[in-house]
């Protein structure tokens, strides 16, 4: 897809610096307050009259408690303009930042013109944010051309984030994030020298993941890549720990109600931190993450949450523990057609969105590899599947795609992430037959730091 406008989209040039270079108020200065918008800034869910803009005010970036050194509600005043040097101001407001959501606001601005770019900027304590750049998605009968990126796997420790850098001087319309925005786990100490560490140990509350968010949102990179585009957000496994199901913890001796408990937390630092609508706010341990948004004629994208939702991972041992891989013939339930990855909701939702799109393209966005992947047991030469993907979960896929043949969905691609590899694959109406019909196409990213396969191994071990 090409940029239908050259110059519709303009990086703010030294944005990821601002935050450093932004000078307080004598107001702020007398009163002791120190810089509070050190945590970037964002907007999101761009609609035809308008966006999600969104800060977190934090003067310290990680305190004990996870409060960023603020315990009263502040106001936060907010502008958007039309040009980015912010001389022409067409909408203005104020809101309250409140201790409970961490001091972070979300604001839907609404009454702006399609299909064009428009900036905003915060004010809170005497101090300025930086300038961040929205735009609104075109109205629905436009036939547009956009750039769009996709990104997934960014953990701090295994590197440092120069691929959203890069991202961001690709100038896209659009950014997504398909999942494991953070790492909740902390790489074990080892010989290996890694580049950075995390501050704190693993999250298991409110103030955990708050405090693991904030080191993120330190990085410049990713503050720039925010800074330049919408962000439409989703997670995988490790906003909240690595391979969990639904109300199941990877850890089998951690009872439901526990876990529980660390979800809640974990969603709500994903609230707190991402530029999302009302209608993500969460309610104890639930949040609706899944929605589709429109791009004018071009695209209708099913934005889903492959996490919440889904069955347990099947033929889980005796013991409570994950097998990982397994044959199908050792694990009926893996095509067991009552278990589903998504959730009978979201399925029916997402069968009503594929039925409903007006788009030429429909783009699935999500945090995993689709396509079947087997792969051998050297030792025993045995093709296994894994259980927390898609292949755990084949019957829903089978749905999925049948859904997409039923409706008659147009030009269907679906986005992912999570293996830490590049694939572009072909997805068959019988996932088992390369000689059945093609009922869309694949495209998964890469990592942004998280290590992956070597090749070489990797391709030896592939059915």
């Amino acid at each position: 897809m090409t940029d239908f406008n050259p110059d519709r989209r303009r990086i703010i040039t030294g944005v990821a610096g601002a935050t450093l270079l932004s000078i307080l108020s004598p107001f702020a200065r007398s009163a002791g307050v120190d810089y509070p918008f050190t945590l970037g800034v964002a907007s999101g869910d761009p609609l035809p009259d308008g966006f999600v803009i969104w800060t977190r005010l934090a003067p310290q970036v990680m305190t004990a408690t996870g409060d960023g050194g603020l315990k009263k509600p502040v106001e936060v005043r907010w502008k958007i303009a039309s040009d980015a040097a912010m001389t022409r101001v067409v909408r203005t407001g104020q809101a309250t930042a409140q201790p409970r959501f961490a001091h972070s606001v979300h604001i839907e601005v609404g009454g702006l013109q399609p299909g064009r770019p428009y900036w905003y900027q915060f004010e809170s304590l005497g101090a300025q944010s930086a300038v961040g750049q929205a735009c609104t998605a075109p109205l629905a009968t436009a036939m547009v051309s956009a750039r769009f990126g996709f990104v997934s796997c960014s953990h701090w420790e295994a590197g440092y984030f120069s691929a959203y850098r890069h991202l961001a001087a690709e100038r896209p319309d659009m950014v997504f994030f398909l999942g494991d925005y953070i790492y909740e786990m902390n790489v074990s100490p080892t010989n290996i020298q890694f580049p950075r560490r995390h501050a704190t140990s693993d999250p298991m509350d409110l103030a955990g993941y708050r405090n693991r968010y904030a080191q993120y949102k330190t990085d410049p990179d990713l503050q720039a890549l925010h800074a330049c585009a919408p962000s439409i957000v989703t997670w995988d496994d490790h906003e909240v720990q690595n391979d969990y199901a639904a109300q199941w913890s990877q850890d089998p001796n951690v009872p439901v109600d526990s876990f529980l408990r660390r979800r809640a937390a974990a969603y709500q630092a994903f609230y707190e931190h991402m530029p999302l609508r009302a209608s993500s706010l969460p309610k104890g341990p639930d949040m609706r993450i899944y929605r589709n948004l429109d791009y004018g004629r071009l695209a209708r994208f099913h934005v889903l949450d492959g996490r919440q939702y889904r069955s347990e991972q099947a033929c889980i041992q005796a013991n409570g523990s994950r097998r990982g891989y397994v044959a199908p013939s050792d694990c009926p339930d893996l095509s067991d057609p009552k278990r589903t990855m998504l959730g009978w909701e979201q399925e029916a939702w997402l069968d009503r969105s594929f039925a409903e799109s007006p788009g030429q393209w429909n783009v699935i966005a999500q945090d995993l590899l689709v396509a079947p992947l087997e792969q051998r047991n050297l030792k025993t030469q045995a093709l296994g599947h894994w259980t927390d993907g898609w292949d755990g979960y084949a019957a829903t896929r089978e749905r999925m795609l049948a859904s997409l043949q039923r409706q008659q969905t147009r030009n269907p691609v679906f986005w992912g992430g999570d293996i830490h590899s590049f694939w572009t694959t072909d997805l068959h109406a019988d996932a088992g037959n390369p000689d059945s019909a093609v009922v869309a196409t694949e495209f998964v990213g890469t990592s942004v730091t998280s290590g992956g396969p070597p090749f070489d191994a990797f391709n030896s071990i592939l059915g």
